[in-house]
């Protein structure tokens, strides 16, 4: 129950992120449930497809489905709300990182798969579907630009790793790293630290 209540409000807070995004392109509704759609279950999609879990999650378990329109509804009724406070899409999109990075870890796990495969599907569950929303969107995702993003989610995996090599409860250890890629991220866009950029000005 508690991995599942952390796959819900990651998914939530992805669908919201979507639908900032497509109302700031001026969408028809249509086009911002879909945003908001692609956004919230595309990570989780080719995570599942990679370790051969199909049908995909989201077929399989009408909350997701149920979530994501849900808040498609609730971000309809309070669309000026969402609009005045655009910067929010910065939180939301952070707090969805920091959740499903751990959401892919655990399904990494629960397949049998190595530390360093599982990070990697966490990676991939918390940018996939980013990246998806930012191309459908035409913008260049936000994993691909010079802020940190898939970085974040490495660091908090390997985290998460660390910490239950300790005698406590893992619940703690996965509280930790979701708590601990949400601060990173945070604190790399207030104090602007990025990876080196390549190309001369």
């Amino acid at each position: 129950m508690f991995y599942l209540v952390i796959d819900i409000l990651g998914t939530i807070a992805f669908a919201i992120s979507g639908v900032l995004v497509a109302m700031e392109k001026k969408l028809d509704l249509f086009g911002v449930l879909i945003i908001a759609f692609v956004t919230a279950i595309g990570g989780g999609t080719l995570r599942d497809l990679l370790i051969g879990n199909t049908p995909v999650n989201w077929m399989t378990t009408p909350v997701y489905l149920i979530t994501i329109s849900a808040t498609f509804f609730v971000a309809i009724i309070f669309v000026n709300q969402l609009r005045y406070f655009r910067k929010s899409l910065f939180l939301f999109d952070t707090i969805g990182i920091g959740l499903y990075t751990m959401v892919g870890v655990e399904k990494g796990l629960n397949a049998g798969l190595s530390p360093v495969i599982c990070i990697i599907l966490g990676t991939i569950t918390a940018s996939f579907g980013g990246v998806i929303r930012d191309i459908l969107c035409n913008e260049i995702p936000v994993i691909f630009r010079k802020e940190v993003y898939a970085t974040i989610c490495i660091l908090g995996g390997i985290i998460y790793f660390v910490l239950i090599q300790f005698p406590f409860d893992t619940t703690y250890a996965y509280v930790a790293a979701i708590l601990s890629i949400i601060v990173m991220r945070l604190l790399a866009v207030r104090f602007k630290i990025s990876l080196p950029n390549i190309y001369k000005d």
